[in-house]
């Protein structure tokens, strides 16, 4: 019997991971979001209806005629594990995949990112416009064999996909190609567009993608995220801001004659001491974390480099541009103090997301039409990864969460951007055991077998058939268009990325050309 835990706020923060629902860590994938808040849950009726939407069924078949692609995808995806920015086989199984079932390659390279695309099908003329964000990258030391124990997987340990991203794209590729099959059967006109998201866990190229204003002329875009729980609501995560702060200085022998040398190290931990005095007076909402990268390489020899990686979070852009502007005056301050100099590289910022109370209500609606239906080896399969992990073995989760309503998380994401610029829908499935967290090993195990398999199939059924319903339902995009518009405003969007930031900061040297003028877009790994 599955042990069904009771919902407050520390299980939620213990188990999943502020839910999921798409958000990456510090935009760099080095940890999970926390959530700040959980209010109180609506009822479970809430967000559902009385009878499952008439999509759901004719989503059911659709899928069920594309099976075999999503668990190709799943499958090959997990199998070759690439890390962010270096997506190179991985992108191009879902461009395979979708070039077989009918949509062409409208870009490659999209945004400055090698392994990013979109692929795009239309049927009539006009019709929505229809976005889904499959992502692909996976994680570093998280590689593990589909088995409930920690194990060496098909890329060793070394990669892995922790954060379940193998069933992520598996799951939006899917829906895409699940809703092609309903539109050409219906005689829907419309266009589907496939955004091949690269580097959800580093550089995002959603915030690229959204930079170049490529979702400007989307009616909706839809995404899942693996969770412990299936889950959708209003939940909203911060903005962020990513800076490498360098300090250099001047070289000497620290026993002989250190007063020749300008320490970078003792710039490096003044600019730590002066963040930590700001702490007291910045608002709670607030979050600033870092470390230090490069710190000197001997005792005896003054450091002429320290280097610093901050992370700055708040409730919106506004808030985390002020937080940045002070964190270059203490930079400027350290520097000065130590006769030293310092870069301030913001090299990479997202928004804060905006959630869509129509789409995660007709989200909502679909997840409560898909029951689980967990096999007693796949309980058995949970209980032993919650074992291993030390934790309780309370399997697979059987029920969905109830509506969440204005849920609050510390995380970042970059979907973020793309709910600045269209409407945007976003819900958790489960993929994981209870109790335990996103980059951990047991989503690896779970996501290379059955579980994993099982999700990318139930989440494109609800993909394609929230999809098909804002094809032909235009009250449901004038919903969720008015409600984009009342939380986002009529401000202008502005990119968090400078416009001196023409790539990713990340970019493996060998996806670009040894001129560094021109990215390649069809390249073979090393």
């Amino acid at each position: 019997m599955t042990i069904e835990p009771k919902l407050n706020r520390r299980n939620v923060l213990a188990t999943s991971t502020g839910l999921a629902l798409g958000a990456s860590a510090l935009g760099a994938g080095v940890a999970v979001p926390v959530l700040a808040q959980v209010a109180s849950p609506a009822p479970a009726a809430v967000g559902a209806t009385t009878q499952p939407p008439a999509s759901v069924a004719l989503a059911a078949k659709a899928v069920s005629e594309t099976r075999d692609a999503i668990i190709r995808i799943s499958r090959e995806v997990w199998a070759t594990a690439e890390l962010s920015l270096a997506e190179v086989k991985s992108h191009q199984i879902h461009i395979r995949e979708l070039e077989a079932g009918g949509f062409r390659i409208s870009s490659r390279a999209t945004a400055g990112i090698p392994t990013a695309f979109i692929a795009e099908w239309s049927q009539g003329s006009g019709g929505p416009i229809i976005g889904y964000l499959p992502e692909y990258d996976a994680l570093p030391g998280l590689g593990n064999a589909a088995e409930p124990v920690q194990k060496p997987g098909p890329t060793g340990t070394e990669i892995g996909h922790g954060c379940g991203h193998n069933m992520l794209g598996a799951g939006c590729t899917g829906g895409a190609l699940a809703l092609r099959r309903m539109m050409q059967a219906a005689g829907t006109p419309g266009t589907i567009r496939v955004y091949g998201c690269a580097a959800e866990e580093t550089e995002g190229a959603k915030v690229y993608m959204a930079r170049a204003n490529l979702f400007a002329d989307v009616d909706a875009v839809l995404a899942w995220h693996p969770a412990p729980f299936a889950a959708a609501g209003t939940v909203r995560t911060t903005a962020t801001n990513n800076a490498k702060v360098i300090f250099r200085g001047k070289t000497a022998h620290a026993g002989n004659a250190p007063w020749e040398g300008r320490s970078a190290l003792k710039a490096a931990e003044l600019f730590g001491i002066g963040v930590q005095m700001m702490r007291e007076h910045i608002l709670p909402s607030a979050r600033i974390h870092y470390i230090y990268e490069s710190a000197g390489v001997a005792p005896n020899i003054v450091p002429d480099l320290a280097q610093i990686w901050i992370a700055i979070r708040d409730v919106d852009r506004d808030k985390v541009t002020a937080m940045t502007h002070w964190m270059r005056q203490i930079a400027d301050g350290a520097a000065m103090a130590t006769q030293t100099t310092a870069e301030f590289d913001h090299f990479f910022g997202m928004y804060d997301l905006l959630p869509n109370e129509p789409l995660a209500r007709q989200l909502y609606a679909h997840i409560l039409a898909i029951p689980t239906d967990w096999t007693p080896d796949e309980q058995a399969f949970a209980k032993a990864c919650q074992r291993a992990m030390q934790v309780p073995e309370a399997g697979m989760a059987e029920k969905p969460l109830p509506f969440l309503v204005n849920v609050a998380a510390g995380g970042s994401t970059d979907v973020g951007d793309v709910s600045h610029q269209t409407p945007a829908g976003v819900f958790g499935w489960p993929t994981l055991p209870l109790g335990i967290g996103l980059h951990t090993w047991p989503v690896t195990a779970c996501g290379g077998m059955s579980i994993g398999d099982k999700a990318s199939i139930a989440t494109a059924r609800i993909l394609a058939g929230v999809g098909f319903d804002l094809m032909t339902d235009a009250g449901l995009r004038q919903a969720a268009k008015a409600d984009f518009q009342r939380r986002r405003g009529d401000r202008p969007f502005v990119s968090a990325i400078p416009d001196s930031r023409k790539t990713p900061r990340g970019l493996p040297p060998f996806l670009v050309k040894t001129g560094g003028d021109e990215l390649l877009s069809q390249v073979q790994a090393p």
